[in-house]
């Protein structure tokens, strides 16, 4: 049994008196990066001592910086498809149209809309795509997602470069189909449980092959069967108990490590909020405030610290800074969340709940996004080497356990920056260019092994003078 809900509910219950000595042990094991067992994160999720939580936080900012340093991954969402037969009361893709907005009209792009898209995303500098498809195996087949991935990769603009990654968030599908996205070339499979309460899953997942439990909770089995060992979890938190989620993600993950030897890659950090469009939703009892939001994305990090973290436009901009601090190590910019969205994005009249799948509340640009990063003192990453070298699965774990990982991480890191700036730094180019260059001069120094320092100054120099792109290690 991947998730035992009486566990998971004996678990928290005895862990709200939890001793403090047992509290700070458990926090100077996560300050060794050691990661924490489901009993040690509920004590976490259960205390209410002050300086237990603000030990929360503090270790949790501690670990990001010592194995992520102030690199931030970024990417963008494609949508190709909002056909969708499942019935989620939560997403405006529903097909009956009862989310909280109503799809008028169902599209799905043709292959020249999607080279558009592509083009318009490189644009913005994006070279890590995470492609979204609603379920609909009439108009939306695993054929039709393949092709789609064959068009991005294949798309390579002469103004706006190549796409190097697409991970790809798609409905749960069969052993064959996934050994087809393995064959495609994808990089991440990302599938989002949303709840592990399995009474909340069947009251939110009303109709349609989505309302399989068991079928959706064990899709990442029939992934690794096929091979596909970068696998990203999630869960919508908002729709149960958020202590109950957490645990439910550290049971899965626990699953996927005894069973095939590496768990999540990424975990995503939705969570519905208690406005839409002005209005109050009464029907989600679970919603996270802020601050509650704040610490279970802080303990996530305490518990699964080579995990990388993602956070979506979903959250406003000073919640996404509070959050990158918290363990946030992934960023989605200058994202769009509708059907050919970004060629849309023009038309100032089109109103939200008609087109997109849910409400954003960052709404800057990908450039301005780029932008506050650097005067945070952040680095943008570009990076998807680890993907193209196949430092993935357990590979990349053991390197990143073993403290590895940051030494190409970095280097990776800087030299996609760089070529952004050479690129993609538009009318504020000079400005741009001169930040990049202040960062990488200190950053370059900050690399452990000489010869690496080298060769990323060396590199740097290739793309800034040279006009050399695609360098990374």
């Amino acid at each position: 049994m991947i998730i035992d809900e009486k566990y998971i509910e004996n678990l928290l219950a005895a862990t709200k008196s939890a001793d403090g000595g047992e509290i700070m042990k458990i926090l100077d094991k996560a300050a060794g990066f050691e990661g924490l067992s489901p009993q040690e994160v509920a004590m976490l999720l259960n205390t209410k001592d002050p300086a237990h939580i603000s030990s929360i936080f503090d270790i949790a900012g501690k670990v990001k910086e010592h194995i992520y340093g102030s690199r931030v991954v970024m990417f963008a969402p494609i949508y190709v498809s909002d056909y969708c037969v499942n019935d989620c009361a939560y997403c405006n893709f529903a097909a009956c149209g009862s989310g909280d907005g109503i799809i008028r009209e169902r599209r799905k792009l043709t292959q020249d809309e999607l080279r558009e898209e592509v083009r318009l995303l490189g644009l913005m500098g994006h070279k890590r795509l995470a492609l979204e498809a609603g379920e609909d195996p009439g108009n939306c087949d695993i054929g039709y997602i393949l092709e789609c991935i064959r068009t991005i990769y294949g798309s390579k603009p002469k103004e706006s470069g190549d796409i190097r990654r697409i991970n790809v968030n798609i409905a749960a599908a069969s052993v064959e189909d996934y050994r087809k996205l393995k064959n495609a070339g994808i990089g991440t499979y990302i599938l989002f449980q949303e709840t592990y309460h399995r009474g909340s899953y069947t009251q939110y997942h009303r109709a349609g092959p989505k309302a399989d439990y068991d079928y959706h909770l064990t899709a990442f089995d029939r992934a690794m069967e096929a091979g596909l060992d970068d696998i990203g979890g999630g869960v919508l938190f908002g729709l149960y108990d958020a202590a109950f989620e957490v645990l439910g993600l550290m049971l899965h993950n626990q699953h996927l490590e005894e069973k095939y030897g590496v768990g999540f890659h990424t975990v995503s950090m939705p969570r519905l909020k208690n406005i839409s469009r002005g209005e109050i939703i009464p029907k989600y009892p679970h919603i996270l405030l802020d601050d509650d939001f704040l610490r279970i994305c802080a303990v996530i990090r305490l518990a699964l610290p080579f995990t990388g973290m993602i956070i979506s436009t979903r959250e406003t901009p000073d919640m996404r800074k509070k959050l990158i601090t918290a363990g946030i190590s992934q960023l989605s910019a200058g994202s769009n969340v509708e059907v050919g969205g970004y060629a849309r994005a023009s038309n100032e009249q089109k109103q939200f709940g008609q087109f997109e799948q849910f409400q954003l509340e960052d709404n800057r640009g990908a450039a301005d996004i780029i932008a506050w990063l650097l005067s945070e003192g952040l680095i943008p990453s570009f990076c998807t080497a680890c993907y193209r070298n196949e430092r993935v699965g357990d590979r990349f774990m053991k390197l990143a356990k073993a403290g590895e990982i940051k030494n190409v991480c970095l280097p990776n890191a800087l030299m996609t920056l760089c070529e952004y700036a050479q690129d993609y730094s538009g009318e504020n180019s000079d400005r741009l260019r001169k930040a990049v260059q202040r960062i990488c001069d200190v950053e370059v120094e900050k690399i452990d092994s000489p010869a690496m320092r080298e060769y990323t100054s060396a590199a740097i120099e290739k793309i800034v003078k040279h006009g050399e792109r695609d360098l990374y290690v």
